[in-house]
């Protein structure tokens, strides 16, 4: 099980001090060490914007601060949700007056800190809402919603929150688009290989060289079915069907498609995927509005691709195109 690190205990605050040392909108702040937040602090007078998660993901969680997305982004273990402590310094380092937006994936841990973390910081004044990501379609069922798991698709929330709260909207309106956005993306995965926990004695799962699992967590959750590898371009029907199904239609049929890679992907074959899932799109009427290829959302090593789909109207639309600010949103 090689990998380049120091030692396991070390591997998140290696991690952090790497990115921070390679980029300086990024500083690393609060009492627990494990925050990260946009060098020119807090926007005095607008809507902060704090996240957090488990490390093994990035560019997910930290790598989404600066201007027009986050403010702050707490971290926790590798696959681990921030400590309370993290959740709290998040918060409090992102307030500028005008309260906090806490948007995350919805993972048992994350909310739970968040929501001690954000009750023992309204006592002290600052005011917050909860926003949570339920883009996977492969974790729960349609009538089970709330169930279901935040995975690349929460970064279409961060994109559109972030660009409210620039614009100056208030707290309940940045939460209310955010809500939005969450409500309009849908997300499926497909996995070919298990990632590696540094310090562990082998994958998470195991999974047989000629074999796929469509629907699998970014966790190893288990998915839909596990079969033989197909086509690309069956795997992608497959993925777009389930996801249309679901999908709201706005006028226009108007959609952002984000074809991400989890770790070990190559882009070649990301944009493979990307042009069957073009030319299936375009056959039925929809019409492509920013498309991102590219690992926004890892699972350390894995290899597989998950498909999100945003559907837009002209109000999402507008604050996607917003300017943005951040190593790792290339639009």
């Amino acid at each position: 099980m090689k990998k380049l690190l120091n030692s396991p205990t070390s591997y998140v605050d290696d991690v952090l001090e790497g990115l921070v040392a390679a980029n300086p909108g990024f500083v690393l702040d609060g009492q627990s060490l494990r925050v990260i937040r946009r060098a020119s602090g807090a926007v005095k007078g607008k809507v902060g914007i704090a996240s957090g998660g488990g490390s093994g993901h990035l560019p997910l969680f930290t790598g989404y601060v600066g201007q027009g997305l986050l403010s702050t982004c707490a971290i926790g273990n590798v696959f681990e949700g921030p400590n309370l402590q993290s959740c709290m310094d998040a918060i409090s380092l992102a307030e500028g007056g005008e309260g906090v937006l806490l948007l995350f994936g919805n993972y048992g841990g994350d909310k739970m800190n968040f929501a001690m973390a954000s009750e023992m910081l309204e006592e002290e004044g600052i005011r917050t809402r909860t926003v949570l990501a339920t883009d996977d379609i492969a974790s729960a069922a349609p009538d089970e919603a709330a169930k279901r798991r935040g995975v690349a698709g929460l970064i279409y929330a961060y994109k559109i929150a972030g660009a409210a709260a620039e614009a100056g909207h208030d707290l309940d309106s940045v939460a209310a688009f955010a809500q939005k956005t969450v409500e309009a993306t849908r997300t499926i995965g497909l996995a070919l290989n298990s990632c590696i926990v540094p310090g562990s004695v082998g994958p998470t799962f195991q999974i047989a060289d000629d074999e796929i699992e469509m629907g699998m967590g970014i966790h190893g959750e288990p998915g839909i079915w596990r079969g033989k590898l197909k086509p690309a371009g069956e795997l992608v029907e497959e993925m777009l069907e389930r996801l249309l199904a679901e999908l709201p239609v706005n006028e226009g049929k108007r959609v952002s498609i984000l074809v991400n890679g989890l770790g070990a992907t190559p882009l070649d074959e990301l944009y493979i995927i990307f042009a069957e899932a073009k030319k299936r799109l375009d056959a039925s009427g929809y019409t492509i509005v920013q498309p991102m290829v590219g690992n926004y959302v890892t699972s350390m090593e894995m290899a597989g691709v998950s498909i999100s789909l945003l559907a837009l109207d002209d109000e999402l639309a507008h604050f996607l195109a917003a300017p943005a600010d951040s190593p790792f949103w290339k639009i």
